[in-house]
């Protein structure tokens, strides 16, 4: 008996501990979604899917992550758009989801396409429950998420280490993907070390929400490099942008009605513009559709025709200008633009010793080896 009983115990010991290092090493709940690395496109509707970075995932159409699912990319993860897909391939993320983006900056994400030029693809889109002065539960531009609520704390998960190259599909002159764009995402949202390169259409674009948004990268984007609206409330700190082709920068209220609340309110800092060579026809900050209440602080701009714009037309911005609700600190012009259209009102900024980005008008060491 007393044999018996030990062995019981040595049995029970180890069934325990089995069971013990099963939990330990479990993975996440487990996806319907069937993963085809040469055909990578459909609806994730629940579970986890986590990607393999030493596959190489070819986007063939459009790939949806749905509220509750999540979609984990880890460093050094390739996602190349097929050639000829244009507006039918992007990477949409809806309220309620999850994406958790783990570059690193020896090691980033990079998302791209087949067909290297800018608007080859679309891009990648994410939804949350921000505040948004166009509503709630409004339908995107592109990729029809619904985005917009009440929580400016919403979390869509993590982005670090991400950059996107040949975006910007077209639909119209008026609808056009971006290069990455957070409808409504709110500050529990981590987005840090992002950039946008070779895009069609802007950069990376903010509507609504309040996420705080660091290290980002703007090259050679067919409109805006940055672009926010719509009641952002977030920040952005430390931006290099090179090779402006409309606006460097452009903060506005909204385009229907400047007049909406919560009017858009935000700071921007550490920042660093570079023509090179582009149009520039909006300016290095554009002030518009009434505008908001915006401060900018440390901006070093080189190369800069168009100083700032606001049209003269745009009430609105006009009078939040002249009230002070654009606040311009530190401010370095390294060529003084030759046009100023501010609608008759003077730039009254300080110009001391500004570093923008970190490095005045050259790169920044914190974009070195995954921005571009």
């Amino acid at each position: 008996m007393k044999k018996l009983s030990l062995l019981t115990i040595i049995f029970t010991s180890l069934f325990m501990l089995n069971c013990s290092i099963d939990d330990e090493n479990s993975t996440a709940p487990s996806s319907s979604f069937e993963l085809k690395p040469n055909d990578f496109r459909g609806t994730i509707q629940n579970g986890t899917v986590s990607l393999n970075p030493t596959e190489n995932y070819k986007l063939t159409g459009a790939l949806v992550v749905k509220e509750g699912a999540t979609l984990n990319i880890p460093a050094g993860t390739i996602i190349t758009a097929a050639a000829g897909t244009t507006t039918s391939a992007y990477i949409g993320v809806e309220r309620g989801a999850t994406i958790n983006i783990s570059g690193t900056a020896s090691n980033p994400v990079v998302m791209t396409s087949e067909t290297q030029s800018p608007g080859s693809w679309g891009g990648l889109a994410i939804a949350g429950y921000g505040i948004t002065n166009a509503g709630v539960d409004v339908t995107s531009e592109v990729g029809d998420l619904t985005y917009g609520g009440t929580d400016n704390t919403d979390s869509s998960g993590s982005i670090t280490y991400l950059r996107v190259e040949y975006t910007g599909a077209t639909f119209t002159n008026e609808k056009e993907f971006n290069g990455v764009t957070l409808f409504g995402v709110g500050s529990g949202t981590i987005f840090k070390n992002v950039s946008s390169v070779d895009g069609g259409d802007d950069g990376i674009e903010f509507f609504g929400g309040a996420v705080n948004a660091e290290n980002l990268v703007s090259i050679n984007s067919g409109d805006d490099s940055i672009d926010f609206a719509d009641g952002f409330a977030g920040s952005i700190t430390n931006a290099y942008i090179k090779g402006i082709t409309k606006a460097g920068i452009e903060g506005s209220n909204n385009g229907d009605d400047g007049n909406l609340e919560p009017v858009t309110t935000a700071t921007v800092s550490n920042v660093t513009m570079i023509v090179d060579g582009l149009g520039n026809s909006e300016g290095a900050i554009y002030f518009k559709e009434g505008g908001g209440n915006l401060t900018y602080t440390n901006v070093v701009v080189d190369g800069i025709s168009l100083g700032m714009k606001i049209k003269s037309d745009d009430d609105i911005a006009q009078d939040r200008l002249a009230n002070g609700d654009l606040v311009i600190e530190n401010f370095n012009y390294i060529n003084e633009p030759t046009t100023w259209d501010w609608g008759g009102y003077n730039y009254n900024g300080t110009n001391s010793g500004a570093t923008g980005a970190g490095n005045g008008a050259d790169a920044p060491s914190w974009a070195d080896g995954w921005s571009e």
